[in-house]
């Protein structure tokens, strides 16, 4: 057996617990969810979000709030160590995030969008990338008060990917962009 490639056991991993979490400096990026009717959906984002030390987590609009136990399933525990809170109207959140200088991205398909792996931010501001509903995405009119769209490349015969596989993608991609100072 080759040892270099031994399995890790869970207490090796070196994982923080939600105190230390809580302390750790962030990568300076906010995820907003609006619309998201998928509870298994909004846990997995929360977990991803816990990976990569994202700020906040806005919900907005008919996405639910933990605690939850369909939310629970997907999140394990993240929903205790990433901030939250909960916004009902995204365009209100969008327009007040805007007026602190953070830079907003929908992640969407649109006119003009820019290619995720050709996006080019400035590591220096605050940003943050906002995740729709399920069937109709970002609202034109929280694209419409955007600083950028950002589109993931796809190859295939499908034009959309799943909210969470999204998010992983995205967060990863601004996570690299973010830390790279």
């Amino acid at each position: 057996m080759n040892h270099s490639t031994r399995k890790l056991k869970n207490s090796e991993l070196n994982r923080k617990d939600v105190a230390a979490f809580k302390q750790a400096t962030k990568t300076p990026l906010t995820v907003i969810l609006d619309d998201v009717r998928s509870l298994n959906n909004i846990g997995s984002v929360f977990r991803t979000s816990d990976a990569f030390l994202i700020e906040k987590i806005y919900l907005c609009g008919i996405t639910a709030v933990p605690p939850h136990k369909d939310i629970q399933k997907t999140a394990l525990g993240a929903t205790e160590s990433v901030d939250w809170e909960y916004a009902e109207n995204a365009k209100e959140l969008v327009s007040q995030l805007k007026k602190d200088a953070i830079q907003v991205w929908a992640v969407e398909q649109t006119e003009n969008s820019q290619m995720l792996d050709a996006v080019s931010i400035d590591s220096t501001k605050k940003h943050v990338v906002i995740f729709g509903n399920e069937v109709k995405g970002v609202s034109q009119e929280v694209i419409d008060l955007c600083d950028g769209v950002i589109e993931i490349p796809q190859w295939g015969t499908k034009h959309s990917l799943n909210i969470a596989v999204s998010a992983g993608v995205v967060l990863w991609d601004f996570f690299k962009m973010l830390s790279a100072d």
